[in-house]
């Protein structure tokens, strides 16, 4: 064989496979004007599924970081909030509420479980806001118990 006789181009032969190679053409993009917004769809949901999953755990972390504020003996709201606010702020989580129960925390005695509850509404977090979570409001919480009077 010959490099002419190895070519890799094809050869149109007659007008019928001209016919056939166009239609082929129309149906890729009638295949394409079907799948994408359904791919972009997909993704976009994956990207904003993700980013609330990333929301949960940072509301988890801050609860976590201001309960163990909470539990030392001498801690104020103040510090709890600090506490939270140093994770919520480093992970750009925006419009965080931060609820501690008992509210009179100090003046509760040893062995007494304390609670801080991190919220954070979806809509505020989200990075495609394509609205599959609308105004739902996510929630970490963490409690644990009193170490000192």
């Amino acid at each position: 064989m010959t490099a002419n006789t190895m070519n890799t181009k094809t050869v149109i032969r007659s007008k019928s496979q001209l016919r056939t190679l166009q239609n082929r053409r129309g149906a890729a993009v009638v295949e394409l004007a079907v799948v994408l917004p359904v791919f972009v769809f997909l993704l976009l949901g994956t990207i904003e599924t993700c980013t609330m999953i990333f929301l949960q755990q940072s509301l988890e972390i801050a609860a976590y970081e201001a309960t163990r504020t909470a539990i030392v003996s001498g801690s104020s709201i103040e510090e709890i909030e600090a506490a939270a606010n140093r994770i919520l702020n480093s992970r750009k989580v925006t419009g965080a509420t931060i609820v501690v129960s008992p509210g009179n925390h100090e003046a509760q005695p040893y062995g007494t479980f304390l609670r801080v509850n991190v919220s954070a509404p979806c809509n505020l977090n989200s990075i495609a806001n394509i609205g599959i979570y609308g105004s739902k409001q996510l929630t970490g919480s963490v409690e644990m118990m009193k170490e000192f009077d």
